[in-house]
């Protein structure tokens, strides 16, 4: 079963920002320019917001984690481009590995490849909107495991707004290189 959550978006942009909520590891055999970093990675939420709404879809439990890659599948051709994310190799490289699409996406919303999504809230002064885990993906993957499908969907929420605050005051980047390589 996937849990959902719809909001209206109040301050509309171009184009739609992808964020993902996962579990697994990354495999540092790789590096960051080869999505093999991502192969052991695995999709539990799909989080989006474009000028119009917000929407996120939840797995709840890995039995809905086949369902979830599903409806991820049949959303991404409908969403309105340009297309972007905090970190646009995670998100291309789980989507690579986790459901078998290759998704390219317009604009990178990290000021640089290492850049820390607390630090640039931070440097904007964006809000924290709520965030059960101040920033700590971490956080949200080990209460996604327990059940705790309420804060973790908190968390994305919070994340996407955050990266649309980030958008709207300082714009994007060209997307960092990802190379999809399989094994």
């Amino acid at each position: 079963m996937l849990k959902t959550h719809s909001e209206k978006n109040d301050l509309p942009f171009n184009g739609t920002i992808i964020d993902f909520e996962t579990i697994g590891n990354f495999c540092d055999d790789y590096c960051n320019e080869d999505s093999r970093r991502y192969k052991n990675i695995t999709l539990t939420m799909f989080g989006y917001i474009d000028g119009d709404n917000l929407n996120m879809l939840c797995a709840e439990g890995v039995e809905s984690l086949k369902e979830l890659k599903i409806k991820t599948i049949q959303i991404l051709p409908t969403l309105k481009r340009p297309l972007f994310a905090f970190k646009s190799c995670f998100e291309k490289g789980v989507l690579f590995h986790s459901c078998g699409v290759t998704t390219e996406f317009d604009g990178e919303l990290n000021a640089y490849r290492r850049e820390w999504k607390g630090n640039a809230c931070a440097e904007l002064d964006i809000s924290n909107y709520n965030d059960p885990f101040d920033n700590d993906g971490g956080k949200c993957k080990l209460a996604w495991l327990r059940g705790d499908y309420e804060n973790a969907i908190q968390h994305n929420r919070s994340c996407l707004l955050k990266e649309r605050d980030i958008l709207l005051k300082r714009g994007c980047r060209k997307p960092d290189i990802l190379n999809l390589c399989s094994d």
